[in-house]
C-alpha cells in the first residue's frame, strides 16, 4: 500500500474567515469547492466543474429536537430553570450562528486492494478541508469535512464530544444540492421501506406530475413526498454534465432520500424516521455518513468513480480467507413464476411453530424444495461448474408467513419433512457443491435476531457457507422503516455477528448499499432494487439495466440475479402472463455489466439445456476482476463495460441496450499489445427483439488483437456478451 499525506493547518482568527471563502480543488484541478458561511451564519458551499457550476450555493445544517421542558434533568429531579427552558428553542439550531474557528486542509494519496471487486487495485486520491465551526449563542462545535477526488466531492459532519453536545436527537437533516437548472433526472420515487420501483426518465420539473403513476404497489412501501426521491440519483444537464448524488458509509444513522424543491431546483436531504418520527439519535463523539457528488462530462467517468468505496473504513478483519466469490444456481425461479411452491402444504392457514405437525399435513406436490428436486440443482451445479446451490422455502412456517405482522413467523432451523438437511449436506460435499442459505425473515426483525446465533451455527454445522437473506413485509418492532437507522444498524449487525461464524451475507429488501462492502467484505451481495424477479411480475422497463449501473451499483454490487433463457413466463406457468423484457444475449451481457462477486444463473435447468450453446458464457464469466474497462455508457440508453478476469488476460465484455437499441464500435486496444486472443461474440441475431424475437441469437469466432475493432448491434432490450481468451498460454 502506498499512502502520502500532507497536513496543512491554518488558524487564522474568526472576523478574517468571516470574510473569505474557503477554496477547495481537486489533485487534478477540474473540480472546484468554495465554502463560506452566509450572513446568517449557515455553512454554504457551491461546487464547479471545469468552470461549469455543478452545485449552486447551498446550506448545511441540522435541526435537532426540542427536548421536553418539564422533563426531569437529572435522577435527583431538579427541575430545569426558566433560563434552561427559554433556551431550548435555540438548542435545536446547528443551521445557522456559526464563526468559523479554524481551518485544515490535508492531501491524501493511497492506493488499496479489494479483497473481492471490479478490479485489483483501487486509488484513493482526494484534497480535504476540514472547517471547524462554533455556535457561540448554545457555545457548541461542528466540523464539516470535505474531500475532494478527481472524480467528485464527499463531505459529512462530524460532532466532537462537548460539554454543550452530547446527546441529541436529529429533528432533520437539512443539507441543499441546488441544482442549476431543470435537469433530466433518472429516479424512484422517495420511500422509507422499498427501492423496488422502475426508474422513471423526466425533467425535475415533471417529478410532481409523474409521481402517482411511478408509486407502484409493494410488499412494504411508504412514499413521503409528491417530489422525494432516492438516491443515487443520476441527473444530467442540458450542456453534457453527469452528476450523480448518493450517501457513503451508512452506519448508525438513517438512510437519506432527496426531497425537492421544484420551484428553485433545490434538493434537500430528507432522513428516514423512526418509529416515533425521530431521524436520528447520536452520542458524542460521531459523525454523519458522507454525502457524496460524483460528477463528469463523460458517462463512463461515473461508473468508473470508486468514492462510494473510498469514503468507507479499510477492511476490519484481519482474516478474508474465507470471503470469496460465489456463482451459484438455485430453486428459485420455478417459484417465483409460482410454477412452484416455497410452501409444504396447502392444509392449514395458521402455523404455530413447535405446534403445527407437519407429518400429519398432506404436501401439496408443488413444494420445490425438496430433497429429490435439490439433489438435481446440486447435479447441474457440479457438472457445470457452479459453486452453490442456494434453496429457498426449505423450512417450516411458508404457509404463514407474510402480511400478518407475525412475531415469531420463522426458526431457521426446522426444515420440512421432504427436506433431508443432513443428506443434502451430505451430496452437496460430494459432489464439491456449497449450499447456499436462505433466511427470509418476514421483516420479523426481532425474531431473526434472536435466533440469529442458533441459525449461524446451524449453517457452519450443515455446510452452508452464505446466506440470502430476506425482508419481505413491514417492519416488526411495529412502526419501523426498512431504513431507518434502527434497521441500518440490524442490517449492519447481521453481517458482523454471520463474519464471527465465517459466513458472507447477501441481504435482500434491506438499506441500499453506500460502500460498506470494502469494510465489510463478506457483505457480498444486496438486492435493494427491483431485480429479475420483477421480469415475472409484469416486467420491469426495457431500459432497467441500463441505468442501474449508475444508480443501484453506485453503492456496490447488486444480486440482480440474471440469466433468463424462457422469456415467456407462460412457459413455466400458463397462468403467468408476464414477459422478461430481454433478449437472451442481453441475459449474457449483465453477467458483465451488472457487477457482482455473487452472480446467479437463474433460469431452471431445463431451459438452460434448450441453449447450451449459449449457456456457454455463464459457465466461462469470470465474478473477479482485475481491471475494468468502461467502453460506451448513456443512462437509459446504453451501456458496455469489459473486465479483465482476476489473474488472467483473459476479457468478457457485456452490452446491454434500452429502447432504441445500440450500434457499437469497439476498439480492443485494451488488449495486450503484441498477444492473440480468441473473441466468442453472442450477439442478438438481426431480427432479435426482446417482445417478439428474443432468443433469436448467433455465435460467432474471431481471432483477435489489440488492433481488432468490432461493428455489433445490440436489439431492442437486446445486447451482446464477448469472451476473449488469450491463445498460446
Amino acid at each position: 500500500m502506498n499512502i502520502k499525506r500532507k497536513l496543512t493547518v491554518a488558524a487564522l482568527c474568526c472576523s478574517a474567515l468571516l470574510a473569505q471563502a474557503q477554496k477547495l480543488t481537486s489533485p487534478d484541478g477540474n473540480l472546484v469547492m468554495n465554502f463560506s458561511l452566509n450572513e446568517a451564519g449557515a455553512p454554504t458551499y457551491e461546487l464547479f466543474y471545469k468552470d461549469k457550476t455543478v452545485i449552486k450555493p447551498s446550506t448545511l445544517g441540522l435541526e435537532l429536537k426540542k427536548e421536553d421542558a418539564d422533563k426531569k434533568t437529572d435522577f435527583e429531579w431538579t427541575e430545569r430553570s426558566d433560563k434552561e427552558k427559554s433556551a431550548l428553542d435555540a438548542k435545536t439550531n446547528l443551521m445557522t450562528g456559526f464563526v468559523i474557528q479554524k481551518t485544515e486542509t490535508a492531501t491524501f494519496d493511497e492506493t488499496w486492494k479489494p479483497v473481492w471487486g471490479e478490479e485489483s487495485e483501487i486509488r484513493n486520491h482526494y484534497n480535504e478541508l476540514a472547517v471547524t465551526l462554533n455556535q457561540p449563542a448554545n457555545e457548541r462545535s461542528m466540523v464539516l469535512r470535505f474531500r475532494l477526488f478527481n472524480d467528485g466531492l464527499g463531505f459529512r459532519y462530524e460532532f466532537p464530544q462537548q460539554k454543550n453536545l452530547n446527546y441529541f436527537v436529529i429533528k432533520e437533516e437539512h443539507t441543499q444540492f441546488a441544482m442549476t437548472g431543470d435537469h433530466t433526472a433518472y429516479w424512484i420515487p422517495g420511500d422509507y421501506d422499498t427501492q423496488e420501483y422502475d426508474y422513471t426518465i423526466s425533467r425535475l420539473s415533471e417529478i410532481r406530475g409523474l409521481m402517482k403513476q411511478a408509486i407502484t404497489p409493494n410488499s412494504s412501501q411508504t412514499p413521503f413526498s409528491p417530489t422525494g426521491v432516492q438516491t443515487a440519483l443520476m441527473l444530467k444537464t442540458d450542456d453534457g454534465l453527469y452528476i450523480n448524488l448518493h450517501e457513503a458509509a451508512l452506519i448508525d444513522y438513517s438512510c437519506m432520500s432527496l426531497n425537492l424543491d421544484d420551484k428553485n431546483m433545490v434538493f434537500e436531504s430528507w432522513l428516514t424516521p423512526d418509529a416515533q418520527g425521530d431521524k436520528g439519535y447520536m452520542q458524542t463523539p460521531c459523525h454523519s455518513p458522507w454525502r457524496t457528488v460524483i460528477v463528469s462530462d463523460d458517462a463512463r467517468d461515473i461508473l468508473a468513480s470508486r468514492i462510494t468505496l473510498n469514503l468507507n473504513e479499510p477492511c476490519k478483519y484481519a482474516d478474508t480467507s474465507w470471503i470469496h466469490p460465489v456463482k451459484y444456481v438455485g430453486v428459485w425461479w420455478d417459484m417465483i413464476t409460482n410454477k412452484g411452491t416455497w410452501a409444504y402444504t396447502d392444509d392449514v392457514y395458521s402455523v404455530k411453530l413447535g405446534e403445527t405437525d407437519y407429518s400429519k399435513t398432506k404436501p401439496n406436490g408443488r413444494h420445490s424444495a425438496n430433497t429429490a428436486n435439490v439433489k438435481r440443482y446440486i447435479d447441474f451445479a457440479a457438472e457445470h461448474g457452479f459453486d452453490a446451490v442456494l434453496v429457498e422455502g426449505w423450512n417450516e412456517g411458508w404457509e404463514d408467513w407474510f402480511g400478518k405482522s407475525k412475531d415469531y413467523v420463522f426458526d431457521f432451523v426446522t426444515p420440512y419433512p421432504d427436506f433431508d438437511v443432513k443428506e443434502i449436506h451430505r451430496y452437496a460435499a460430494s459432489k464439491g457443491i456449497k449450499m447456499m442459505m436462505h433466511h427470509e425473515t418476514s421483516s420479523s426483525v426481532r425474531n431473526y435476531e434472536r435466533h440469529m446465533d442458533k441459525a449461524y451455527q446451524f449453517m457452519v454445522d450443515n455446510g452452508y457457507n452464505s446466506v440470502k437473506s430476506g425482508y419481505v413485509g413491514d417492519i416488526i418492532p411495529r412502526g419501523e422503516h426498512h431504513y431507518s437507522q434502527w434497521m441500518v444498524n440490524h442490517y449492519l449487525h447481521a453481517v458482523t455477528k454471520a463474519a464471527d461464524y465465517k459466513l458472507m451475507v447477501n441481504a435482500h429488501e434491506a438499506v441500499r448499499p453506500t460502500g460498506l462492502c470494502r469494510t465489510y467484505p463478506n457483505l457480498i451481495g444486496n438486492e435493494s432494487a427491483r431485480g429479475t424477479e420483477y421480469e415475472s411480475f409484469g416486467g420491469n422497463k426495457v431500459y432497467h439495466t441500463t441505468i442501474l449501473p449508475f444508480t443501484r451499483l453506485i453503492g456496490g454490487p447488486m444480486d440482480y440475479t440474471p440469466g433468463i433463457f424462457e422469456m415467456d413466463c407462460s412457459k413455466m406457468n400458463p397462468s403467468n402472463t408476464s414477459h422478461v423484457r430481454s433478449t437472451l444475449a442481453r441475459q449474457l451481457a449483465l453477467y458483465v455489466t451488472m457487477y457482482s462477486p455473487l452472480q446467479m444463473a437463474a433460469d431452471v435447468p431445463e431451459n438452460y439445456e434448450r441453449f447450451m450453446d449459449a449457456f456457454q458464457f455463464i459457465k466461462d464469466v469470470a465474478i473477479d476482476w482485475d481491471e475494468s474497462k468502461y467502453l460506451e455508457a448513456e443512462p437509459g440508453e446504453y451501456v458496455t463495460i469489459a473486465r479483465r478476469a482476476k489473474g488472467t488476460d483473459d476479457w468478457f465484455i457485456g452490452c446491454t441496450a434500452g429502447y432504441n437499441g445500440h450500434e457499437s464500435d469497439l476498439r480492443l486496444d485494451f488488449l495486450t499489445p503484441g498477444k492473440k486472443y480468441e473473441a466468442t461474440i453472442y450477439a442478438d441475431a438481426k431480427d432479435a427483439h426482446w417482445e417478439t424475437n428474443p432468443q433469436a441469437y448467433t455465435i460467432t469466432k474471431k481471432k483477435v488483437t489489440n488492433k481488432t475493432k468490432l461493428k455489433l448491434k445490440a436489439a431492442v432490450g437486446g445486447g451482446y456478451a464477448i469472451s476473449i481468451k488469450e491463445l498460446d498460454k
